[in-house]
């Protein structure tokens, strides 16, 4: 919050104009109004920034035939818990939430972040943040598959998410004893290769359909089986590790490149949005508000606006012309630089779309 309030200091009047400052913006003030700002404000503020971007067409599938979203659960400790929005963790609070980001696009934004209850855990919080983001998002058609780990594999959730009229990929692990061991002793035949050369990593692929319907689970069609392999510089595996999954996809719903496309981006989600924010944006070590649960959360809320914003910078209007992905400590720094930099002339120029920039600090500027 000292920050913040020396930031808004430095900024130039052009910027804390167009931002709706009078001034500097004490640390006192910031911290009483994001006390009592409601967090589903800030979430619908997040819905219409993510709406926003699909209609400049940047979220669209790049390497699938269709949207794909991918979720997880995150915790943020603080001091303090209310039995609502953080749970009691021993002598601290745990903020907990799921992220839904879209991992099907260049940009990978993150569409919610939905508070899990005190009372509950990611596999019970797991449809009504579906529920949400349905509700959110169903009117443009943004995604039609759902993946998650095997902290929300269930058959009710399965079955809630065919119900929304979605596809379903998650993770199958011994959460799932019976279903789990009957994919291990199902015969797969040779599987598929798909090297991936830059990482040094190879993917071997299996999928069968012999477990369709299989007991309660009336809608699920597959059964896939990954091994990766990463490889050192001739080409051997150094490191190895399976996965199961199960979908309500067919099995000749993807090639199998497709479908080694889709179960990589599983991963968006914490290699993106969760990274991004332990390391770009220090959500574990700087929390901010820690004594209050409703603050902490509007704080995480905030975070995921920035990081969209930011986001789609980063991973459309640069890399379109760069090809290449810039740091995020350096977009950081060229944000500050906008803001205490910024002319009059600069923010009338933020109402229309203006001429390609060929400087990269100069476009931030913009």
């Amino acid at each position: 919050m000292a920050d913040l309030e020396e930031l808004t200091g430095e900024a130039s009047p052009a910027a804390r104009r167009w931002l709706r400052l009078r001034g500097r913006l004490s640390d006192t003030t910031a911290r009483g109004v994001l006390l009592k700002v409601d967090p589903d404000d800030l979430r619908k503020a997040l819905y219409r920034q993510v709406r926003a971007l699909h209609r400049r067409k940047v979220l669209a599938p790049t390497s699938l035939p269709w949207g794909v979203v991918s979720m997880d659960g995150k915790a943020t400790t603080i001091t303090s818990w209310d039995g609502v929005y953080a749970q009691q963790q021993g002598h601290r609070g745990s903020v907990r939430t799921i992220t839904a980001m879209l991992a099907s696009s260049d940009v990978r934004a993150c569409l919610d972040a939905h508070p899990i209850p005190a009372s509950t855990n990611e596999m019970g919080a797991y449809l009504p943040a579906l529920e949400r983001l349905v509700a959110a998002y169903a009117s443009i058609d943004l995604f039609r598959v759902v993946m998650y780990d095997a902290g929300a594999c269930s058959e009710a959730n399965a079955r809630g998410t065919r119900e929304l009229g979605l596809h379903y990929v998650m993770v199958l692990n011994e959460a799932q004893p019976t279903l789990r061991a009957e994919a291990g002793r199902v015969e797969m035949g040779a599987g598929e290769v798909v090297t991936d050369d830059q990482k040094h990593v190879r993917y071997t692929i299996w999928a069968t359909e012999e477990l369709a319907g299989f007991l309660d689970w009336s809608h699920l069609k597959t059964i896939v089986r990954v091994r990766r392999d990463e490889l050192d510089a001739h080409g051997r595996p150094v490191s190895s590790g399976e996965r199961y999954f199960v979908t309500s996809l067919r099995k000749d719903a993807l090639t199998v490149p497709e479908w080694a496309t889709l179960l990589r981006s599983r991963w968006g989600v914490e290699n993106n949005c969760h990274h991004t924010f332990d390391t770009a944006f220090a959500e574990d070590e700087r929390p901010w508000i820690t004594a209050s649960p409703l603050g902490a959360l509007n704080i995480i809320l905030l975070r995921r606006i920035a990081y969209n914003m930011m986001a789609a910078y980063r991973g459309h209007t640069l890399r379109s012309e760069t090809k290449d992905l810039t740091p995020w400590r350096k977009l950081m720094r060229w944000t500050y630089v906008a803001l205490v930099a910024a002319t009059l002339t600069a923010i009338e120029g933020l109402r229309a779309r203006a001429p390609p920039v060929n400087d990269d600090r100069a476009a931030a500027a913009r």
